[in-house]
């Protein structure tokens, strides 16, 4: 989606009108704040007007590590629901695109894939002897791919709709799309608002519902296979995390002592966050599943094919 556009007010998956949501959203890290519109149509969130320049909003901590408490669970969970798909990866080809450190692709790797990944900044991952590059452009050459993943990175790009339009150019015939996004119109956003911790401005260009997701995909040529609405780590902090935000802690406080981020406070407020935090996070364990089985979780992963 071009600025120009974004300076019209028109939604990036249908074309209705934008109007405001939250007119001052604050960034964890810098303390900017940005405003979120929303298509009064679909319900797709986004910035307006997008940052110019967003390399200063990914600090090198951002690549890897960010839920390293839960790695290994979340990395079996991705991998079983490409296997769900597919069976064995039995040599076939799989494009992450937004890999991070690589650590999905290792893991599809050992089920079989031959692993491609794309990422803004590729030197983390290619250190570890993967195939990555700073783009699908340039990722295309080692297609068509089998398998086409988007592991909470659809909501970072500038263009949604032409990244998806750019996959359907370079999967097989009877190939699948994967993505997942933290759900805007699930429990969680709806709960908390501008204190959401999944809203992540500006790093989260979008912010996708269920209906909007569906209008992008649908806009590309894709069609929906499946959708699943849990990843338990990322929605179990979403409601620990958020809550803490709402009481007025500086920001993510207890997510960054989870995953070891330099912190720029008091050691008893450290201390505070960590109490609460767990807390919070023993309560919310029954609203994690309760919430998935209304589909109306922190996370929304599907599954699509072209039409």
């Amino acid at each position: 989606m071009t600025e120009a556009n974004t300076h019209l007010g028109l939604c990036a998956a249908c074309r209705g009108p934008l109007q405001l949501r939250f007119p001052s959203v604050v960034d964890p890290n810098t303390r900017e704040r940005f405003p979120i519109l929303a298509c009064s149509e679909c319900g797709l969130g986004q910035i307006s007007p997008q940052p110019a320049d967003l390399s200063p909003y990914y600090a090198e901590t951002y690549y890897g590590g960010r839920h390293g408490f839960t790695a290994n669970h979340c990395l079996r969970r991705r991998t079983r629901w490409v296997d769900s798909l597919f069976g064995a990866g039995e040599n076939r080809k799989l494009l992450d695109i937004g890999c991070g450190d690589g650590s999905f692709l290792l893991a599809a790797q050992q089920q079989g894939w031959r692993g491609v990944g794309t990422e803004m900044n590729p030197e983390p991952a290619r250190e570890t002897g993967l195939d990555v590059f700073p783009d699908v452009a340039s990722a295309a050459a080692l297609g068509p791919f089998d398998c086409i993943t988007l592991w909470h990175s659809l909501e970072h790009v500038r263009d949604p709709s032409a990244i998806l339009r750019d996959c359907k150019k370079i999967l097989k015939p009877g190939g699948v799309l994967l993505i997942a996004v933290p759900d805007a119109g699930g429990l969680e956003a709806r709960t908390f608002g501008a204190r959401w911790f999944h809203l992540d401005v500006p790093r989260h260009l979008f912010h996708f519902t269920r209906k909007s997701l569906a209008s992008v995909l649908r806009a590309a040529g894709f069609a929906g296979l499946r959708s699943w609405h849990q990843e338990f780590e990322y929605d179990l902090l979403g409601w620990s995390q958020s809550a803490l935000n709402a009481m007025g802690f500086p920001p993510n406080l207890f997510f960054h002592a989870l995953t070891g981020r330099k912190l720029n406070v008091g050691k008893a407020e450290v201390v505070v966050n960590w109490v609460l935090g767990a807390a919070f996070s023993a309560l919310a364990l029954p609203l994690v599943p309760l919430a998935a089985l209304l589909g109306r979780g922190g996370t929304l992963i599907v599954a699509a094919k072209p039409e």
